[in-house]
């Protein structure tokens, strides 16, 4: 497995695969180039086998100390080898470098494995709210 990182959005083939694993990931919500673009300090982690794209963190500026740990995923096919851990964990170091000094996330109780790789990376729940489409979300932020 190969892992890189892009500060910005990455060239066309890397995108396109972003772009087609968070289909496959959110089940047919579709991630724009345009919405990436609107993102400050916009980075970008990838796992790579081979040319394909097969997991991905996507994060950004949220203040001058926090980082937002945005949107992540692993294909199907390629989970439980530990590649959303170390995609978590090079984006923490990243982001440490850069200093910000705490990373915060949103996730949902229906995406257990997620909520639960977050509790072991040492993330803490900082509080709980209902969207405006009436789904329920949990925020959790940790000290890097």
């Amino acid at each position: 497995m190969d892992y890189f990182y892009y500060e910005g959005i990455p060239e066309a083939s890397v995108l396109n695969g972003i772009i087609d694993l968070h289909e496959h990931v959110f089940e047919g919500s579709q991630l724009r180039e345009k919405k990436l673009a609107e993102k400050e300090n916009l980075i970008i982690f990838v796992a790579c086998d081979r040319e394909r794209v097969v997991g991905f963190k996507i994060g950004y500026k949220y203040s001058s100390d926090t980082f937002y740990s945005w949107l992540g995923g692993v294909h199907t096919d390629y989970r439980g080898n530990g590649i959303a851990s170390e995609l978590m964990r090079r984006q923490h170091e990243f982001i440490k470098s850069l200093g910000y000094i705490k990373v915060r996330t949103i996730s949902r109780n229906i995406k257990r494995e997620m909520l639960i790789l977050n509790i072991k990376f040492g993330f803490n729940v900082i509080e709980t709210f209902v969207s405006e489409k009436g789904k329920h979300k949990i925020v959790l932020e940790k000290g890097l």
